[in-house]
């Protein structure tokens, strides 16, 4: 009886030392959104002390990553040139719980309140992606190891797709997303602080880009499509669900908007084929979801 007890013990010790302990990210103030998302990696929404007016979107155990998984990273860009996600978040925080770091420009929405601070510069993604990279670097961060900065995916609604084009010459993006987004062709309907990047702005493009447009009553539609038909030396992708400027950001998990933005970042920054089948074909999947309506260049397939 005395050898099975010691048996058991030894069994439980090895056990308890081959489990993986959590790691958790570091953060000044969190909020669990929607149950932390329906993916396979709770979330946790955060403000990290290290980098002032970013919002971060983090796996709650950062463990599973590390040598043979690691995280992709999404900075992203608020419509309005808001300085928080307040609008987004339900989208960003949905797209994190399958296995992204997202990094969102401005102050964490502690509330449901609207943001009514100042305005947020392109340069603030650019911060994302440096803290993102030195943080993969940094022994004493429980990101040490854990982010793949080879997968880094720049997008932004509205302003913040402005400022996204405004960084699409960064050479660590692999690919940008446009929401609800483009270049304007008569820069009187801008608003002011926006970034103004002319149409020349498009050839600074040099990988897979996304146009994901809310239909012909959504006010950034023509510019746009028109970005979109200007682009032949990059694969390109529209699609368009008719719901306006606002998009789904709002609705539960970020609402059908999420379902081409994550099977992109899918495919794009982590190698899925089968989210790459909602792009792929003739027809494509997405065009086979209802309400959807797509085009996509001749580099897509």
């Amino acid at each position: 009886m005395k050898q099975l007890s010691i048996l058991l013990a030894a069994c439980a010790f090895v056990l308890a030392a081959c489990t993986p302990k959590e790691v958790a990210p570091v953060a000044s103030q969190s909020r669990v959104v929607e149950d932390g998302g329906t993916g396979p990696y709770k979330v946790l929404m955060l403000e990290d002390p290290s980098l002032e007016a970013h919002t971060i979107f983090a796996p709650q155990n950062l463990a599973p990553f590390g040598k043979k998984v690691k995280l992709p990273v999404l900075v992203w860009g608020n419509g309005a040139c808001t300085n928080s996600p307040w609008e987004h978040y339900l989208f960003l925080n949905e797209i994190a719980s399958h296995g992204f770091l997202v990094i969102a420009t401005g102050y964490i929405p502690m509330t449901d309140e609207r943001y009514r601070g100042p305005q947020s510069t392109s340069a603030q993604q650019i911060e994302s992606i440096d803290w993102a990279i030195a943080q993969n670097a940094d022994k004493d961060s429980p990101y040490y190891g854990r982010i793949d900065v080879d997968a880094i995916a720049a997008a932004g609604m509205s302003c913040g797709g402005l400022q996204t084009l405004d960084n699409s010459a960064d050479p660590r993006l692999k690919t940008i997303m446009i929401c609800n987004s483009g270049l304007f062709s008569n820069p009187a309907g801008a608003v002011p602080g926006m970034p103004m990047p002319d149409k020349e702005k498009l050839q600074d493009i040099k990988v897979p880009v996304i146009y994901i447009l809310g239909g012909e009553t959504d006010i950034a539609y023509g510019n746009g499509m028109d970005d979109f038909h200007r682009l032949d030396k990059v694969p390109a992708f529209a699609a368009n669900y008719p719901v306006g400027h606002g998009g789904t950001y709002s609705k539960p998990h970020g609402g059908e908007f999420t379902v081409p933005a994550l099977a992109w970042l899918q495919w794009q920054l982590q190698g899925d084929q089968e989210a790459a089948k909602l792009f792929q074909g003739d027809p494509c999947g997405l065009s086979q979801r209802e309400g959807w309506t797509v085009e996509k260049n001749a580099l897509i397939d």
